[in-house]
């Protein structure tokens, strides 16, 4: 393993010291690390530290660190316009990305657009668009998920602490329903020869819990992020879409963490071959600048009157062009494909690393999208948060940053830059595998 690193660096030391004192103990941070430059899948610190991404500014980097031509169109934009708000003032990079969203999109007919800043924003907004639609007030959502830290959406998010502790009442009329963890089925069934337990759950939920005609929406990630990188049965996305369907629910793809190339597709719903009624996109849509997008059916989309939906800085002018570039390059480079070689590659090589450390109680992906949850025992799956902090600091120490996830604060979770190198890739996994054998023998 390469040599240890001393962290934080005396600059880095002095940064934490004054950053301390001026900013609220709410933001937390996953490193010790004041980072001063980056390019692709490496992190330069501003004591000369270099380090292999694998969270990518939690999966906002698929295209990389400051992509070139990502660049060039930032510093293009901010020459002629910085802002005018759209309300106000129209212009075209804003047609232009939404014309580019709707040809992307994995939705059949006519499709419409609107912008917001963030991913929760967009999840809210989803929201308010359904509700004006179907005329209801009703969301299901799903243990496990992560939708954002709004009111609203910390209501439908699943993890208690540190999302949601303290910070109620949340919003009202928002059902959680046990999503498809495999790993650790709610009924206790194991996959393929459970029955779908998970789908059969809603005949019983619409008799006791909310009747369907109440339902506006259903929402889920169709690889749950935060939750745990917890990919479903191929059969689950399918059986939600027909439930909501028969029942005239929105469907709700929150493809916010898993879409833009991360899953081997330009969407992670493409692999399920199932048609949401609105999408919510964001993080890797603009290669790092604040943008997010609801897409979907016309129809739906144009339910809210002129004035009920937008935001002062949503479309902004330079996060536009940003976002035009962003997906030219990751089309261009072909980068989905990257993602899938990505993934192959690394789940080859936990694989292995699970047959060495007991530590590993499962390995799951959707292409790059790649999660490894760790246990203290495979018998009774206690999760083994202490030990995969460990082994997160063990990687920091080498020169590779990543990070964990799941409710239980036991997954490792992979995010690198779709354009990260073979070299860089081969490196980052030795590392990880070092922190295992050295976590698994203390």
């Amino acid at each position: 393993m390469s040599q240890e690193l001393k962290l934080p660096g005396p600059k880095s030391k002095a940064l934490i010291e004054r950053k301390n004192r001026c900013t609220a103990r709410g933001i937390s941070q996953g490193t010790p690390l004041f980072i001063e430059r980056a390019e692709g899948a490496l992190l330069i610190d501003v004591d000369g530290h270099e380090f292999i991404d694998f969270y990518g500014g939690i999966g906002v980097l698929n295209a990389g660190h400051c992509p070139k031509p990502v660049v060039k169109a930032i510093k293009d934009q901010a020459e002629k316009l910085i802002h005018t708000c759209f309300m106000t003032s129209m212009y075209e990079g804003w047609v232009d990305l939404a014309e580019k969203l709707t040809q992307i999109a994995p939705i059949t007919g006519d499709l419409k657009v609107t912008y917001v800043n963030s991913g929760a924003e967009a999840v809210e907004n989803a929201i308010k668009i359904a509700r004006s639609y179907t005329k209801r007030t009703g969301v299901i959502a799903f243990e496990m998920a992560f939708h954002g830290r709004t009111n609203l959406t910390m209501g439908l998010t699943s993890k208690v602490k540190p999302y949601k502790s303290g910070f109620g009442p949340f919003a009202p009329e928002i059902y959680k329903v046990p999503s498809a963890y495999c790993y650790r089925c709610y009924y206790k069934s194991t996959y393929p020869g459970c029955g779908m337990h998970c789908l059969e759950q809603f005949e019983r939920f619409f008799a006791a819990e909310a009747a369907p005609e109440s339902i506006a929406a259903m929402i889920i990630e169709p690889v749950q992020g935060e939750g745990g990188f917890i990919v479903p049965p191929k059969e689950f996305l399918p059986g939600l879409k027909s439930i909501a369907s028969k029942h005239g629910i929105v469907f709700i793809a929150d493809e916010i963490q898993t879409g833009f190339g991360r899953t081997g597709k330009m969407f992670a719903v493409e692999h399920s071959g199932v048609e949401p009624d609105l999408m919510t996109m964001a993080k890797s849509i603009a290669a790092g600048m604040p943008l997010s997008a609801i897409v979907g059916k016309s129809e739906i989309m144009d339910a809210p009157g002129p004035g009920m939906l937008g935001g002062t800085y949503a479309g902004n002018p330079i996060a536009c062009a940003a976002g035009i570039a962003t997906i030219d390059y990751i089309q261009q480079e072909n980068l989905s494909s990257r993602a899938a070689w990505i993934g192959r590659t690394v789940m080859d090589r936990l694989k292995t690393m699970q047959e060495n450390y007991p530590l590993i109680g499962d390995v799951r992906s959707l292409g790059a999208m790649v999660g490894i949850e760790l246990v203290k025992d495979r018998v009774t799956k206690e999760p083994a948060k202490e030990e995969t902090s460990e082994i997160t600091q063990e990687c920091l120490k080498h020169g590779l940053v990543i990070i964990s996830a799941g409710v239980f604060g036991n997954v490792i979770r992979m995010l690198m830059p779709l354009v990260i190198t073979d070299d860089q890739l081969e490196k980052a996994l030795t590392i990880l595998d070092a922190a295992f054998a050295k976590v698994q023998g203390a």
